[in-house]
């Protein structure tokens, strides 16, 4: 089983910038699709981004795009999640995911086709 770890998180003002990162251990990653999904109080656990094994694939929620950028290193064994421009509405616990692929390009988007999670990192952005 791949174990995960995200860092990275904190408070910055609007307009600000945070990169997260996501440490997996216990198996390489090169053979897990990945993504970021972030949960704020009260409301479900929402997608951010996605990408593929291959690091070719990428996917994000329509109205992040932009201003988020996914990547991976799998030499590293690390997801990285770039996040600029804050605004106020990203504040959440973040999370990443991982599940197994058997398509180098394949990404998933919906929490329920992961089966590897962390156990987040909290952002909040100030106005």
């Amino acid at each position: 089983q791949v174990q995960l770890v995200e860092s990275g998180g904190g408070l910055v003002q609007a307009g600000g910038s945070l990169r997260l990162s996501c440490a997996a251990s216990g198996r390489t990653i090169s053979s897990y699709a990945m993504g970021w999904f972030r949960q704020a109080p009260g409301k479900e656990r929402e997608f951010v981004a996605a990408i593929s094994w291959s690091g070719h694939t990428t996917r994000y929620q329509h109205s992040i795009e932009g201003r988020l950028t996914i990547s991976r290193d799998n030499a590293k064994n690390t997801l990285y999640l770039q996040m600029n421009s804050l605004k106020s509405e990203d504040t959440a616990v973040y999370y990443c995911a991982a599940e197994i692929s058997d398509f180098r390009e394949m990404v998933f988007v919906t929490p329920r086709e992961y089966d590897y999670w962390g156990q987040g990192t909290q952002v909040t952005v100030s106005s």
